[in-house]
């Protein structure tokens, strides 16, 4: 088995042309990169980075003569507080005071920087040991740099807080006095390199308790306004774009009279862009740009516009009615369908039940909505394209860009402002691609394309919408002896091939076909589904309703038994042990190394008792009143969520407390980990509750806010408690962002159904309390 340091490379880049003003005078700059030449790392999971990576530093630490430490920021920042969190890694390892650490974001260069995709939950998981090394490196080399100037032994040589020390004499250098002397030596071997000990962190793991936990870098930004976002970037010269867009997946333009347009004050040119086909991959869908002074003006000149679509060329897209296409996938589900995972004889279970269960769930397509539409602006010089946006994704922005443009890559700059959300929408680069086909159209002149939330809404990349069918044969006492379920989606492969009709592997490993249930007969299929609409990431992806179906069948069948649920749950998942992946699932676990990320049924029953025991379980409740809970395991990490609801006589519903219990191992920054199991719960209420994207005849139905509804205050709960339980070195590390959702909404449900005894089956819940 290969081991970090094989995989690890560190180098002093200091000199490196390629650095463009990161290393500058007398600074020391440190860099540690992934070679995809050496072994694999077990784990924290660097093979699960995508292909493209460089023999190329990716993470760097600059000091400066003034002492300043500066950590360069390669994931993007959409709230998840990564900035701060990888900061935090670099200084706590480094021995730096916060007061002195600052944070640059990496402009969008694979070449330097390397992989810079930030989905999948793994932005800690794949950066804190690197980042762990590199600053190691540079505290080493500190401390070689006051021995060489002291003429002492380095033994005698420790970093303290920004200064390294001379024990026997107490003399002090501070990290800016030894910066340049440290710039000239050679990265210490790798096995000479010593990590802090976990007694010896300053700021990793430290919680609200501690003064020592640092404030958010961009924190004090945020809140004042003076954050850069995506529209916040001007030019001179520069003009605003909007665009009509096809209505229909796959609709073409026929003809366009903009003569109107043309007349409005403020209005410079209306220009054509191509219409693409199916599938549509990351390119834009065309259609027609309004080129004005101002976005006001822009928007006007798009209304103005009399435009003819030909809508048949969209093909079955035009006659996408999501309401029918629930009915024929709920059809659909009651016939066998591929094959994915089977052990014992489930035909066989079920005629020895006593009893048999079914229920089909359906989740409906959702947008993802963040707060900030997409945005982008985009000038040409001199055969270089320059980009700012809010991307998640700067690599597939750069090659989209290169690509239509006939550039090669290194000509394309990609600067990654700040997110206002992203949630999976900003990972695709469409909107990029519109401002530098629009900017070439204008010869190069900068142009700010801006969606509106109609935009955003009629052409989101819409998180699948998923039928599940569930049967279950229990015996006399209500033991579960067989479990059949079938899944039908359609697939985010769709975007980019044609339609599979099936989902792929790593959507099948998304709480399908890795449900841990110990059951004796187990049959997992998955029917066709086909794709009408751009299908594309959404915070959590398949695990939503994979995890819906799962969890809420879960608690049908404890009824049906007569147990609690809870109770009922625990039996369901069996003893404490590690369920190797591959077993189950052979060909993706979340990316990661399956010798190492096992699925772990300890880690998962105890988030479930930490959860249960918060909430209360078991007391006395008054009528109308419920307790509902779920567990799922996603991005190697464990979550389980109780909710203590209240439906009084007119339907109406109060959540009065949510308990999440999360289980990531090692918890780098507990206040950012609150956050997003905070948000988690929002996020899935609204899930559960309210939000829904449907179809008619081709076209989104939802306009914006008023009709596609986000959880507002009076749905939260009173209170929500965050329990993070294991913060152990022992296990590998798992991902924050995403793995605290997929519970949220059964978990809802399921308390429903404990106060008023009304199954919630199909989502979302709407007006069902009431009807």
């Amino acid at each position: 088995m290969s081991t970090l340091r094989d995989t690890l490379l560190l180098a002093n880049v200091s000199r490196r042309h390629f650095l463009k003003g990161l290393a500058a005078g007398g600074a020391l700059v440190v860099a540690a990169r992934w070679s995809p030449l050496l072994a694999d790392e077990p784990l924290y999971g660097a093979e699960a980075m995508p292909n493209g990576w460089v023999d190329d530093p990716n993470v760097f630490i600059r000091i400066d003569e003034d002492g300043i430490v500066t950590v360069v920021n390669h994931r993007a920042e959409m709230g998840q507080g990564i900035r701060t969190s990888l900061a935090m890694v670099a200084a706590d390892e480094l021995g730096a005071e916060w007061e002195h650490v600052r944070v640059e974001q990496a402009p969008g260069e694979e070449e330097t920087y390397g992989n810079q995709n930030t989905d999948g939950s793994r932005s800690m998981r794949h950066w804190f040991a690197p980042m762990r090394r590199a600053a190691a490196a540079a505290r080493t080399m500190l401390e070689q740099a006051a021995a060489q100037q002291w003429e002492v032994p380095v033994e005698e040589c420790q970093v303290g807080v920004h200064v390294v020390m001379h024990t026997p004499s107490g003399r002090e250098l501070g990290f800016g006095e030894l910066a340049a002397v440290a710039s000239q030596l050679p990265v210490p071997e790798r096995d000479t390199l010593r990590l802090k000990p976990r007694e010896e962190w300053r700021y990793i793991g430290q919680d609200e308790s501690s003064r020592k936990r640092p404030f958010a870098v961009d924190g004090e930004d945020i809140v004042s306004g003076q954050a850069v976002y995506g529209a916040d970037i001007h030019l001179d010269d520069m003009v605003y774009a909007v665009i009509a867009r096809p209505p229909i997946y796959g609709a073409q333009l026929r003809s366009v009279n903009d003569e109107a347009a043309r007349a409005l004050p403020g209005v410079i040119r209306i220009i054509e862009i191509p219409t693409v086909g199916q599938p549509a991959g990351f390119e834009p869908l065309g259609g027609v740009a309004v080129i004005a002074e101002n976005t006001w003006a822009a928007i006007q000149g798009r209304n103005a516009l009399e435009i003819e679509w030909d809508v048949e060329a969209a093909g079955d897209n035009a006659r996408y009615d999501s309401t029918q296409y629930r009915e024929q996938l709920e059809e659909a589900a009651s016939s066998p369908g591929q094959l994915v995972r089977e052990h014992g004889d489930v035909a066989a279970a079920f005629n020895e039940a006593d009893s048999l269960i079914e229920a089909t769930y359906y989740m409906p397509h959702m947008a993802q909505a963040p707060i900030e539409p997409p945005v982008a602006l985009a000038r040409l010089v001199d055969g270089r394209a320059e980009i700012w946006a809010p991307i998640q994704h700067p690599q597939a922005a750069r090659e989209g860009v290169a690509g239509q443009l006939g550039l090669a890559v290194e000509d394309v700059t990609v600067h990654a402002t700040l997110l206002g959300g992203g949630f999976g929408r900003k990972s695709k680069p469409d909107y990029i691609l519109e401002a530098t086909y629009l900017s070439q159209a204008l010869e190069g002149r900068p142009v700010r394309v801006q969606w509106t939330r109609e935009d955003d809404l009629h052409h989101a990349y819409f998180h699948a919408v998923s039928v599940d069918h569930l049967e279950a044969g229990l015996d006399s006492d209500g033991k579960a002896l067989g479990w059949l379920h079938r899944t039908l989606s359609p697939s985010i492969a769709s975007l980019f091939a044609p339609d599979p009709m099936h989902k792929q592997d790593f959507e099948l490993g998304m709480g399908f076909n890795t449900m841990p249930f110990n059951i004796e007969a187990i049959r997992l299929e998955n029917p066709e589904a086909s794709a009408h609409v751009r299908i594309g990431w959404f915070r959590a992806v398949y695990n939503l309703p994979h995890a819906f179906a799962i969890q809420s069948f879960a608690a049908e069948l404890a009824a049906a038994a007569g147990r609690d649920h809870r109770d009922y749950l625990l039996e369901l998942l069996g003893p404490e042990r590690q369920i190797d992946p591959r077993n189950i699932n052979e060909s993706w676990n979340y990316g990661e190394d399956p010798e190492q990320y096992q699925v772990d049924i300890g880690r998962m029953r105890a988030v479930i008792e930490t959860a249960t025991e918060a909430a209360g379980w078991g007391r006395e409740l008054a009528e109308g009143r419920g307790l509902g809970l779920a567990v799922h395991h996603s991005f190697v990490a464990y979550a389980a969520v109780v909710f203590d609801v209240e439906i009084n006589s007119d339907g109406e519903l109060t959540i009065h407390s949510a308990d999440i219990a999360f289980d990531c191992g090692l918890q780098v920054n507990p206040e950012r980990i609150r956050s997003q199991m905070e948000g988690s719960i929002i996020m899935g209420i609204g899930i559960a509750l309210q939000s829904e994207i449907t179809a008619h005849e081709g076209q989104i139905e939802q306009d914006n806010f008023h009709q596609f509804l986000l959880p507002r205050m009076g749905i939260a709960p009173d209170v929500i408690r965050v329990h993070l339980v294991n913060s152990s070195e022992d296990v590998p590390m798992g991902g924050v962002g995403e793995p605290g959702l997929p519970p949220v909404a059964p978990a809802l449900c399921n308390a429903i159904y404990a106060a008023t005894g009304k199954r919630i089956r199909r989502l979302p819940v709407g007006n069902q309390l009431t009807s």
